[in-house]
């Protein structure tokens, strides 16, 4: 089946030139550095005024997981490689499934290092690559700096005629809101100090609004406690030190008492914390985190209720 993403050719804002760099050239370097800088300042506003947008997409991307669906990432160029890093990054810090969050990119492995040509303008290899891999109820986001990447939008369209929710993640408020699209995140980060050069800002709002969408979707399916990152995997000495140290700084406790109790818990930090925050056993600490499908402070109010 032929896909039609119905890309208008506009150009975008982040193309134009920045009448606030057009002397660049003529500076020296510390002028060059800051008004680099002054342009990165305006990014942090601008993805402050789609926040709304980003919640939506939150929500969905956790109540996929709940569900037993998996979320997918869809870009090309920098934006595939923020994409990338992200969902790669998920595994170690909140000891996630390695399925949860897949990353699909424009030219694949190989376009990681280096480009590959006319990647990007392919809607029906991008289409192809998420017929393979999506289901219903699966979540897909999709990032492109100039709203209208054929791969991405390809992608985006095949995925909800599959069942799946989606949400594009784009810098040009220009463009027009492509078919297949179930919330549009538009970041307007305008004209790059050099004109085109969309690793600049524009990869730098990617770059905030994937950490950020992350970060609190782990937050809502219970992978946190607190600020602290209590579902990392403690894979080597320096984590499992830090894994001592968010329980310390948990519990107050000493760190020979933490140790400890990492060691009943036969590594688990959530085990650990509740059964010292709660003053049960391993057992218990174990069960009632169970109920509240790993949410440390529902389980800790059930221990607390039962000890009671």
């Amino acid at each position: 089946m032929t896909v039609s993403p119905q890309v208008v050719h506009v150009e975008s804002p982040t193309e134009r030139r920045n009448p606030n760099t057009t002397d660049i050239d003529r500076m020296p370097t510390a002028d060059i550095l800051a008004a680099i800088n002054t342009e990165d300042h305006t990014v942090p506003a601008a993805v402050r005024r789609v926040l709304p947008e980003l919640g939506t997409a939150v929500d969905a991307a956790a109540e996929s997981l709940r569900g037993g669906h998996r979320v997918h990432y869809v870009g090309a160029g920098t934006s595939g490689r923020l994409a990338v890093l992200d969902a790669a990054e998920l595994v170690p810090t909140y000891n996630v499934p390695s399925d949860w969050f897949v990353a699909h990119h424009a030219g694949g492995q190989r376009a990681l290092r280096s480009a590959v040509e006319n990647a990007e303008d392919n809607a029906e290899a991008g289409a192809d690559e998420l017929r393979g891999s999506v289901d219903e109820g699966d979540f897909v986001l999709g990032l492109t700096a100039s709203g209208r990447t054929p791969y991405v939008i390809g992608a985006l369209q095949a995925a909800r005629r599959l069942g799946a929710s989606t949400a594009l993640v784009s810098c040009n408020p220009e463009a027009p809101v492509p078919d297949g699209v179930d919330v549009l995140i538009t970041v307007d980060t305008g004209p790059e100090a050099i004109a085109g050069s969309t690793r600049m800002k524009a990869g730098t709002a990617q770059k905030l609004v994937l950490t950020a969408f992350s970060t609190a979707t782990m937050v809502k399916l219970g992978r946190t406690y607190s600020n602290l990152m209590v579902s990392m995997r403690a894979t080597n000495a320096k984590l499992r030190g830090r894994t001592v140290r968010i329980l310390r700084e948990a519990t107050g406790l000493s760190a020979q008492d933490c140790s400890e109790a990492l060691t009943r818990a036969d590594g688990d930090l959530k085990v650990a914390l509740v059964q010292l925050l709660a003053g049960v056993d391993v057992t218990r600490a174990t069960l009632a985190l169970e109920a509240a499908d790993g949410h440390v402070r529902a389980a800790l109010d059930s221990a607390r209720a039962r000890a009671s």
